[in-house]
C-alpha cells in the first residue's frame, strides 16, 4: 500500500502521528516527516525489542499486515490493521476483530486494490477517536478544577 494514500491521516485534528517504517517503506514517508506531519524515530531502532519500546508509547498503531502490526497487538497496544480483501486465513472473513489479539481492529478491502473505502472509513474512525479523546481530556480537566474534587 502506498504511503500517499495514508498521507490524507496526518492531517487529523488532534492527532500526531509516528512512523514505525524502515527500509524502503520509511523512504516513503520523507517529505513527511520533512513537512513536520510525521515523527519518525526509527533512526536509532536495531531490533524488535526497540519498535516495541517505541509502540509501547503510542496511543494506537495504524499498518498493514506486517511484523509491525504483530508485535504492537502482541504487547496489547490498540492495532487499527489495514487488510487486503484476499487476507491470510488468520484474519477469517466477515469480521472486523482478531481472534488472536483482542486490541485489534482490521479494516479491510471490499475488492481488490481498493483502498479509497477502507481510508475513508478509518479516517473517520480516527477523527472520532481524536475527538473523543479531546472531550474526555477536557472534562477531566474541568473536574479537577472544580473546588472540592
Amino acid at each position: 500500500m502506498p504511503f500517499a494514500l495514508m498521507e490524507p491521516l496526518l492531517s487529523i485534528p488532534g492527532v500526531e502521528s509516528v512512523s514505525l517504517q524502515v527500509g524502503d517503506a520509511a523512504e516513503q514517508a520523507r517529505a513527511a516527516v520533512a513537512a513536520g506531519l510525521l515523527i519518525d524515530p526509527m533512526a536509532g531502532v536495531n531490533d524488535f525489542a526497540d519498535t516495541a519500546a517505541i509502540a509501547a508509547h503510542l496511543d494506537l498503531v495504524i499498518a498493514v499486515d506486517t511484523s509491525v502490526a504483530h508485535l504492537a497487538a502482541a504487547i496489547g497496544r490498540p492495532v487499527w490493521m489495514l487488510s487486503r480483501s484476499d487476507a491470510c486465513w488468520r484474519w477469517f472473513r466477515g469480521r472486523d476483530d482478531s481472534p488472536w489479539y483482542p486490541t485489534m481492529r482490521l479494516y479491510r478491502q471490499d475488492s481488490p486494490g481498493d483502498w479509497a473505502p477502507v481510508m475513508a472509513r478509518l479516517g473517520h474512525d480516527l477523527a472520532a477517536a481524536a475527538a473523543a479523546r479531546d472531550q474526555n481530556c477536557a472534562e477531566a480537566l474541568s473536574r479537577k478544577a472544580r473546588p472540592g474534587w
